[in-house]
């Protein structure tokens, strides 16, 4: 597995990340075409969905455990973490040339230093809001994207959002410590996903710095 180049998308549960990481898929970011790794996604697709038969019994438990429970992949899961993204890469027969959007994988600083010879994050987009904001957008599903969701409930919303402002939201002076420059972007209890899309192009294309990280320059 070469390494990739990649954006890494951050935000509390509910903000947006999983219909943006789309809508870049489908639309590209500045001319680049953009494969979109929804973490999330890829383990509940593992746990009950068509993806079960690639894993291990022991892997599923553990995968429905982390969903159930709102846990974090700790620094021993790497290997599993990154067993899921070379399935995902194999799975969209990734060419190397495209950007990685990155979502739900790094979310703490171990997984972020073990990912650093695989991926190389040369943006990270931060998406903001406040969690009262995230509660309603959850609840009207704002982005589209929460139907059939089962982690969807108000104790494991609130644990999800105190474990990002602990132990997630961190990587963004991780990240600026090491040189990578860093786009944050409002999001509002109606912010469409499309609206949420077009601020960071224009965020993108009016700060040089951030299009010359994005374009490898």
């Amino acid at each position: 597995m070469s390494k990739w180049s990649a954006i890494l998308l951050l935000g509390p549960t509910g903000v947006g990340k999983s219909p943006l990481g789309d809508l870049l898929s489908e639309k590209g970011l500045l001319g680049k075409r953009c494969l979109h790794f929804d973490f999330g996604q890829q383990l509940r697709s593992i746990a009950y969905g068509p993806s079960r038969k690639e894993f291990l019994p022991s892997e599923r438990i553990f995968i429905q455990k982390v969903l159930e429970e709102g846990l974090l992949l700790e620094d021993q899961h790497f290997p599993l973490a990154l067993k899921i993204l070379r399935f995902f890469l194999a799975s969209k027969k990734a060419q190397g040339n495209e950007l990685l959007v990155m979502n739900g994988l790094p979310r703490h600083q171990g997984q972020a230093e073990a990912l650093r010879p695989w991926v190389a994050i040369n943006t990270v987009v931060v998406l903001e809001a406040s969690f009262e904001e995230v509660l309603e957008r959850i609840h009207k599903d704002v982005g589209g994207d929460r139907k059939g969701r089962r982690d969807d409930y108000i104790e494991l919303i609130y644990k999800k959002w105190l474990t990002y402002r602990e132990r997630t939201r961190p990587l963004i002076n991780y990240y600026q410590k090491i040189g990578t420059p860093v786009a944050k972007i409002l999001v509002g209890r109606k912010t469409s996903p499309v609206e949420t899309y077009y601020r960071l192009v224009h965020t993108l294309k009016q700060n040089h710095h951030l299009c010359l990280k994005l374009s490898g320059a």
